[in-house]
């Protein structure tokens, strides 16, 4: 049997105050406000898009489709580290995609500052948040990323950005940034922390710069339901509700999981309601022999930690990309593909949003020979067939 690794709880210890904000000046960021390494990786989730995952990144993939059909349901489970795919084997996970994810990140705050926002009461959540992402990056890649503490001192190393960073729980002054912007600005996903008030949460501070058709800025403060709608469809709003109600009973040390899917064209991370007049080009070129290489698969694996200290809960949304001919090279998932978006529930919402649907759909059919294929999301075959035509 294998031995999964518990996910973190800091132990009940006295926490250091946290000190007031202060002008001061801080210390520097380093790398990523570098203008070489963020132009180095600056065209691969935006402009030339060069985008493109190895095999060994397609095989990781956390496809969404469990079978051959499409249903609305909350579909949370505990996130434990194990999974179908390498993608579920970490708490935060990071691949080959690491640095222009992080260079793309600091893109976009230093072009769009509101992408990161934080209430004045939720200082304390951040500094407990940051910590957390630190200790667990550092559990699951220990080669490249160290996390200690000893009393209010913390000293965190980041390799692949070749940060060093010694610090003091509460000081702000320590850190280029505010805790939870430091910390995003070094993982890949977006990040919100939720406060609980009630029977309901609030989005009271965040780095969201990859959001997939909303926009951040227009929901910070918000509740719950506001949040995520309104939206038109009565099951939607359905697993809506039931998972504010799943996440209320959420408890330290026990995260839960949730895989979402959406379809878009071409590989950009920032869809966001302000980069709008940028994406919509994406969508000029529809022609049916582009589509295997401009319709992308985005899926936000979205995970949720409740914080013993804060009880504030981090909400994370890690987004993947890949193009339906990558995702075809997996034979099951191609067939499971073409089985879904045929068949798929014209009532629901989504269903308006499936890029060119019908020509989509010619084109899986040719992987299609009517097989059986095996419940749940693995790819069942180390080796990937080779690019169709």
């Amino acid at each position: 049997m294998t031995t999964v690794s518990p996910i973190p709880v800091a132990p009940a210890a006295p926490v250091p105050p946290i000190r007031p904000q202060t002008t001061q000046t801080r210390p520097p960021m380093g790398p990523l406000t570098d203008p070489a390494f963020l132009a180095r990786h600056g065209d691969v989730y935006a402009g030339a898009l060069t985008f493109r995952n190895s095999d060994a990144g397609i095989l990781r993939f956390p496809f969404p489709f469990a079978a051959d059909s499409h249903r609305m349901y909350v579909n949370i489970e505990p996130h434990d580290r194990t999974g179908a795919t390498g993608a579920f084997h970490a708490a935060f996970d990071i691949d080959e995609h690491y640095l222009a994810a992080v260079a793309e990140r600091a893109n976009t705050i230093a072009r769009d500052p509101t992408r990161s926002q934080a209430l004045p009461h939720m200082m304390e959540a951040q500094w407990e948040a940051m910590e957390f992402v630190m200790e667990n990056m550092a559990l699951d890649f220990p080669q490249q990323f160290s996390f200690s503490r000893e009393g209010d001192r913390g000293l965190w190393i980041n390799r692949p950005l070749g940060i060093e960073r010694h610090y003091t729980f509460g000081d702000a002054t320590t850190l280029p940034c505010d805790p939870l912007e430091y910390i995003a600005r070094q993982m890949q996903g977006d990040i919100i922390l939720l406060d609980q008030r009630g029977d309901t949460f609030f989005a009271d501070a965040g780095v969201v710069t990859e959001a997939s058709g909303w926009s951040f800025d227009f929901i910070v403060g918000a509740d719950w339901m506001s949040i995520h709608g309104p939206v038109p469809g009565k099951a939607e709003n359905s697993v809506i509700d039931r998972a504010r109600r799943m996440t209320l009973s959420l408890a330290p040390g026990a995260p839960q999981r949730r895989v979402n899917w959406m379809l878009q064209m071409r590989p950009r991370m920032d869809v966001s309601m302000e980069n709008r007049p940028v994406w919509m080009h994406d969508y000029d070129d529809r022609s049916a022999e582009h589509l295997p290489d401009t319709v992308v698969m985005r899926v936000e694996f979205q995970q949720l930690y409740r914080l013993p200290r804060s009880n504030a809960v981090v909400f994370v949304l890690r987004n993947y990309l890949s193009t339906m001919r990558e995702l075809c090279r997996v034979r099951k998932w191609a067939v499971r593909m073409h089985r879904v978006f045929r068949d798929f529930d014209p009532t629901l919402d989504r269903y308006a949003t499936l890029p060119e649907r019908p020509a989509l759909v010619e084109w899986l059919s040719r992987f299609d020979d009517g097989r059986e294929t095996s419940p749940g999301r693995g790819p069942d075959q180390s080796v990937l067939d080779a690019p169709a035509s």
